[in-house]
């Protein structure tokens, strides 16, 4: 899944997020969703979450569903 549809992210499901500092050179960040930050049911450039590590980012890629 590539994190665009909302529907499927959810709490606890491990995923590789672009912090915004990073949006530049695409690195990814690894670590489980908190919270799902966009509202919309889909966004063109990945849901944005929140990690359990408080880091904030767009989902590229969900590794465990």
């Amino acid at each position: 899944m590539n994190g665009q549809k909302r529907a499927d992210i959810r709490p606890g499901l491990e995923v590789d997020i672009v912090l915004k500092q990073d949006q530049s050179s695409g690195k990814l960040t690894r670590g489980f969703v908190k919270d799902l930050l966009t509202k919309s049911p889909s966004h063109p450039h990945g849901i944005k979450v929140r990690l359990t590590n408080g880091q904030v980012g767009r989902v590229k890629h969900v590794v465990s569903n």
